[in-house]
């Protein structure tokens, strides 16, 4: 056992008896769930970019602005509701991986420390949770530019 070296034999023995009446997570199960609302959040994502193209002109390529600014208010006010937690609760990653989750965990962040003020309660708990985001997002595009200049410069163009 990884970290028993430590551990005397009852302790030993008690880890394992513990570990075989934990139960088991439904991994399977999860990730059907997670695969569903996240692929229905997308789906409607997709709806709602053809419906800026269709309705309000917009091309294929300037479409996707309002529609994922769409989905930011959705969520917050969803989160705001206590809506969006609840299917998050239900469905796990599914909820966190579209643009929906960043919205809904800086939203979540800013409801529970409104009480503290806007700057150091709303502000400061916000960007405990965005900055890194922000900060490895910004710095992952710095590093793939790099990439593709380097990688543009050795292929002879420019």
């Amino acid at each position: 056992m990884v970290g028993s070296k430590n551990l005397n034999l009852e302790q030993q023995k008690y880890k394992k008896f513990a570990q075989l009446r934990e139960p088991k997570r439904p991994v399977l199960a999860n990730c059907i769930k997670a695969f569903i609302v996240g692929g229905s959040i997308c789906a409607f994502g997709q709806l709602l970019q053809f419906f800026y193209i269709n309705y309000f002109g917009y091309t294929e390529k300037n479409a996707g602005d309002p529609t994922a600014a769409t989905l930011i208010i959705i969520s917050i006010l969803l989160t705001g509701f206590g809506v969006y937690d609840t299917i998050a609760q239900w469905a796990g990653a599914g909820t966190a991986v579209p643009i929906t989750g960043f919205a809904n965990t800086i939203s979540s962040a800013a409801i529970e420390h409104r009480s503290e003020g806007y700057v150091l309660g709303v502000g400061g708990n916000m960007f405990k949770v965005a900055g890194p985001v922000i900060v490895f997002g910004t710095f992952s595009a710095f590093a793939v530019a790099v990439i593709k200049l380097l990688f543009n410069y050795l292929m002879g163009g420019m």
